[in-house]
């Protein structure tokens, strides 16, 4: 065989690994990284925006999700945060500093509100008898029927008729907005003291008692106005680890030591039967 031919011969395989190779790279390859985002949520998409800032050099106030939107992780948990304010009932933000974030600036209306609503340019309610709203069908489709409530409360019974910048509670008094749990307390009280407990909701912060801790409030998690329909959406999980380069599925954890295990059990039950 000549020099040439044998040469062009040799030349067939070693092209083919090539090839095989880099089509075995391009299948296991990492994804290009993902860009991560400079505004995410923190609890309710929409509604629990946090800007993307830097407390120090190297430190960002939160890290966000490049996958769902939302905080993976906080550089600072009282970022923007205030003071809760005073509270009826004794529990653990009597005891330590409890901080919230405010809630007027996730408002998609909030101007105040009263830049309308003055009594002149829209007149105050002459009483709390539902009718149909002409505004803000983007917030409650059909006034007629609250998603809240079960038909038994309408607007009023929640937002302040003569000072719409607050809500109301049972005796008349004024709530302000970034402190819904009062007004939330005053029909779900099961829920309210749970929530007082450190039962349901979130805290984060400091883990010693009497350590500061920031308290995430009602309607920074629910939708007050779809609760009935969509009470609590949950977030998208974060994807799972990548497979190792030689593997395409989790077939191999079936033959793992807990699937021999259940398999000789098993096995087992059948001959004694």
């Amino acid at each position: 065989m000549d020099r040439k031919k044998f040469s062009r011969l040799l030349y067939i395989p070693v092209l083919a690994g090539l090839l095989f190779s880099a089509q075995a790279y391009a299948e296991n390859a990492p994804a290009p990284a993902e860009q991560e985002p400079t505004e995410c949520f923190e609890s309710r998409e929409g509604y629990t925006t946090v800007q993307k800032t830097e407390i120090k050099p190297g430190l960002p106030n939160v890290k966000c999700s490049k996958r769902t939107g939302g905080v993976l992780w906080w550089g600072d948990p009282y970022d923007g945060t205030q003071e809760m304010g005073p509270m009826p009932v004794e529990a653990d933000y009597t005891h330590e500093p409890a901080v919230v974030k405010p809630r007027t600036s996730q408002l998609k209306y909030y101007a105040p509100c009263t830049t309308c609503h003055n009594g002149s340019m829209v007149p105050y309610p002459k009483d709390k008898k539902p009718r149909p709203l002409a505004m803000h069908q983007d917030i409650v489709p059909d006034a007629m029927d609250l998603q809240h409530g079960r038909g038994a409360i309408w607007c009023l019974d929640c937002h302040n008729a003569k000072n719409r910048n607050t809500l109301i509670s049972h005796q008349g008094d004024e709530i302000d907005f970034n402190q819904p749990q009062k007004l939330c307390g005053k029909c779900h009280g099961e829920v309210y003291s749970d929530w007082r407990d450190g039962i349901h909701g979130k805290r984060i912060g400091s883990w010693k008692k009497g350590g500061q801790k920031r308290w995430w409030v009602c309607t920074e998690c629910h939708n007050p106005h779809m609760v009935q329909t969509k009470r609590f959406q949950p977030l998208k999980p974060e994807p799972a680890p990548q497979f190792p380069r030689t593997r395409k599925n989790a077939d191999h954890e079936k033959h793992g030591h807990g699937a021999s295990h259940d398999t000789g059990h098993a096995e087992q039950a059948a001959a004694h039967k």
